[in-house]
């Protein structure tokens, strides 16, 4: 691959988290070094990364705007994800997979 190329997601597999004002935390399925964040809610999400089961997620974190998505590398020992809205309840959906374009 020449520099400065980008290679298409390729998912591996998704994970929901019923979603609400209230941290949620799932764990990934899959594998890949980038999650595909989804937020089929009606509120900004606000997600974080890790390898913990006991991960949270605050309004400080990463945030992805009602019917957006964000593509982020995850490394190889993201394990699990947390999210929580701004408001309301909703699904926000997490897929494991490689590649670095949407």
């Amino acid at each position: 691959m020449s520099t400065g190329a980008t290679q298409p997601f390729r998912p591996a597999g998704t994970a929901s988290a019923a979603a609400s004002t209230s941290v949620a935390t799932i764990g990934l399925v899959g594998g890949g070094g980038a999650v595909l964040v989804y937020n089929a809610s009606n509120a900004t999400a606000f997600f974080r990364l890790g390898g913990a089961t006991a991960l949270t997620a605050t309004g400080a974190d990463t945030p992805v705007p009602a019917g957006g998505r964000i593509l982020v590398g995850g490394g190889p020992f993201v394990s699990h994800a947390a999210v929580v809205l701004a408001s309301g309840s909703g699904t926000v959906y997490f897929t494991l997979g490689d590649g670095d374009t949407y």
